[in-house]
């Protein structure tokens, strides 16, 4: 956690003016709570109700309350309006530093890892990103590569991560350049994947929405697994379908086993 010396709102939303082009929002209480558990640098936090936020912090996340007070300061809720497009209700946004691109290669490449890395092979939908991150932070992935043209750091998905983007590595990448492990494909056509163990060193690649599998992706493929699924449903969401692999992975793990 860090915290710019701007003194008073004036000075806050200066800074955050100064700011906004090149950091990560956070929009509202639970993207904060999410960064500042897993250490981002927020040099400047804003609320429209600073009493009414430790409070909401007092009841869901004590852990954090102290960072929280130290950092936010009160605005006007129509000066904060008019720095954040669409204002959470909680009425609280911050700033975030995003962490560096060499630093997320770093730990996606090392060699062991505890835990899969999950690939999005040229998404589209934006909130699918978002839930997607949330759900492999929450189990323990060592992280998220899109391909394509879709910037995993943007702020409708950073929304619809939670903040969570900090409690893993997150990056963009070519797929001649996915981390090194054996590349588990999830495609209709495949394996049924409750026939397999999944590596802890796994690369797990979903297709577009609408698409599927690129050709670039299949060729890359090590395996073509396939997810249970009825006769004649077509599809499942993409959060869906990789909280459903994720949870094969975690499955083969003894109980109380974190990434």
């Amino acid at each position: 956690m860090t915290r710019t010396d701007a003194a008073g709102p004036d000075g806050a939303v200066r800074a955050w003016r100064g700011l906004a082009d090149t950091s990560v929002l956070l929009d509202g209480f639970h993207a904060i709570k999410h960064a500042l558990r897993f250490d981002a640098r927020v040099p400047v936090a804003l609320t429209g109700d600073r009493a009414g936020a430790l409070a909401l912090a007092d009841e869901l996340a004590p852990d954090v309350r102290a960072a929280l007070d130290a950092l936010l300061v009160e605005v006007p809720e129509e000066r904060l309006r008019a720095l954040v497009p669409r204002l959470h209700p909680t009425a609280m946004a911050a700033l975030a530093v995003r962490p560096s691109r060499a630093a997320n290669l770093e730990a996606l490449a090392r060699m062991p890892r505890p835990a899969p890395v999950v690939v999005l092979d040229d998404p589209r939908n934006l909130g699918n990103a978002g839930a997607v991150i949330r759900l492999a932070a929450g189990f323990g992935a060592t992280g998220v590569v899109t391909t394509g043209t879709l910037d995993p750091w943007h702020p409708t998905v950073v929304r619809g991560g939670a903040g969570l983007h900090f409690a893993t590595a997150v990056e963009r990448m070519e797929v001649t350049e996915l981390p090194p492990g054996p590349v588990f494909a999830l495609d209709a056509e495949g394996v049924d994947i409750r026939g397999l163990k999944l590596p802890d060193d796994a690369v797990l690649a979903f297709g577009s929405e609408r698409s599927g599998l690129s050709a670039a992706l299949r060729e890359r493929a090590d395996h073509l697994v396939s997810l249970p699924m009825r006769p004649q449903v077509s599809s499942y969401n993409l959060a869906t379908s990789v909280g459903m692999a994720l949870f094969h992975w975690s499955a083969g793990r003894p109980p109380g086993l974190e990434a």
